[in-house]
């Protein structure tokens, strides 16, 4: 805990992002758990509810890449302000919805923040390893990790008390708010970065450095398969828990909603864990095993009713899910960080975001047409056995500490260097309390 504190207190610029990440998705979740109810009361329409999921899926698809293109050149600090100022403009439409007959501008609304949400994220994992030392950085990680957990906790809990309340408009207002208040904090970061190039991006040759930096490397190839994969099963698991909480486990809208909060609780005590004790272990075993344990544990949440129809294992067990969860976000963020350089994580990173997004779709598309065809648990079992069968390839694929490819570096080094920065992803971090 006294490096945790060390690490804090004599970064201002780190406390700042945490502290702007904190607001901003405090207010995403407020405006996703709200308008996920809102637009249900104004259509009654499964499918109306279903064409949100699509409006935020299809811009990360098409823009995640190019995004991570502009986040190498830009100043990614006055990206991550910027993208907030664009975030509450484009938040102004909603306050003019008032029925069903307004409902595509909800879907325009959430189109439109899709399109600008891969600038955010894109410059924001290029800036973390600037802001931090190396061997900093699964602690950092696993401290954003919390601070999204917490978001989520709080966030979901006042999105249905504001959506009562006020409905769309007052939910959007909260969430302009929100982000005000983000870029405010992200705008006394003191880190600056000078522009990639004064010329004009050439979009698409950059877009294909990406694709063919994250293909060339060993470290990143394992990345990409892991998104592709876990992708895939989490928008599974998102498109059937609702189902399989009513219909599988006989349980009602509180419910699902004591299993979603026990969810969030066990996502901010894992990272607390992670943020403490992470930096004893190897980037590559938190990520490997973290993902290997998420699934089994999940495996067990969705075949135990076989064996018993009681409701109460269900939040205890994914509750649990959030400390290997901790462990493999915060392990894995750090394998992709020291396996880039500055002059190109951006591009990789929104290349990688775009695959996720591809993968969330198909897995979605899946599981609306497989579920009603073969039963709700037959699919949504697949989602926890993903995750084992990620983790294996993690474990499997990823280099040991003797391999120089375990890092890339498009750089010139000189050779111990080189070996020093690939050793990094599978040696422990000394313990310095």
């Amino acid at each position: 805990m006294r490096r945790l504190w060390r690490i804090l207190a004599g970064n201002g610029d780190l406390r700042l992002l945490l502290a702007a990440n904190l607001i901003s998705l405090t207010g995403d979740w407020i405006l996703r758990t709200g308008l996920a109810y809102q637009i249900y009361v104004l259509t009654g329409s499964t499918l109306a509810s279903a064409g949100s999921v699509l409006a935020s899926l299809l811009p990360q698809i098409a823009l995640g890449s190019i995004a991570g293109v502009y986040a190498d050149r830009w100043d990614r600090r006055r990206t991550m302000v910027v993208t907030n100022v664009l975030m509450v403009v484009a938040l102004l439409p909603l306050l003019a919805v008032q029925h069903a007959g307004q409902v595509w501008l909800v879907y325009l609304v959430i189109a439109v923040q899709s399109c600008i949400a891969p600038f955010f994220t894109s410059a924001e994992a290029a800036l973390v390893p600037s802001l931090v030392a190396a061997d900093h950085l699964v602690t950092v990680n696993s401290l954003n990790g919390q601070a999204r957990d917490v978001a989520r906790l709080v966030g979901a809990a006042l999105g249905g008390v504001i959506a009562a309340v006020g409905g769309i408009a007052l939910l959007s207002l909260v969430d302009m708010v929100t982000f005000a208040l983000a870029a405010g904090l992200l705008w006394l970061i003191s880190v600056r970065r000078r522009s990639g190039s004064a010329t004009r991006p050439h979009v698409l040759r950059e877009w294909a450095e990406g694709m063919r930096i994250a293909l060339s490397s060993r470290v990143l190839q394992v990345f990409l398969a892991f998104t592709v994969i876990t992708g895939i099963g989490e928008a599974i698991m998102g498109t059937l828990m609702a189902p399989f909480v009513r219909d599988v486990l006989g349980g009602d809208a509180r419910a699902f909603g004591v299993i979603m909060a026990a969810q969030a609780v066990g996502g901010i005590v894992g990272g607390l864990t992670a943020t403490v004790i992470g930096h004893h272990f190897a980037p590559r075993t938190m990520f490997g095993w973290g993902t290997v344990v998420f699934g089994a544990l999940d495996l067990v949440l969705f075949l135990y009713p076989l064996a018993t129809h009681v409701l109460w294992p269900a939040p205890v067990l994914i509750a649990l899910v959030g400390l290997p969860a901790a462990f493999l976000t915060a392990g894995g963020m750090a394998v992709f960080q020291n396996a880039t350089t500055d002059n190109h994580r951006g591009r990789v990173f929104g290349a990688t975001a775009a695959v996720n997004g591809a993968a969330m779709l198909l897995g979605t598309i899946a599981a609306g047409t497989l579920g009603e065809r073969i039963g709700i648990l037959p699919v949504i079992v697949t989602q926890g056995g993903a995750y084992c069968l990620a983790g294996v390839v993690v474990l499997l694929a990823l280099p040991r500490p003797a391999p120089a490819q375990g890092e890339l570096e498009l750089r010139p080094q000189p050779g111990h260097e080189r070996r020093r920065r690939a050793a990094r992803l599978d040696s422990p971090e000394p313990a310095r309390e």
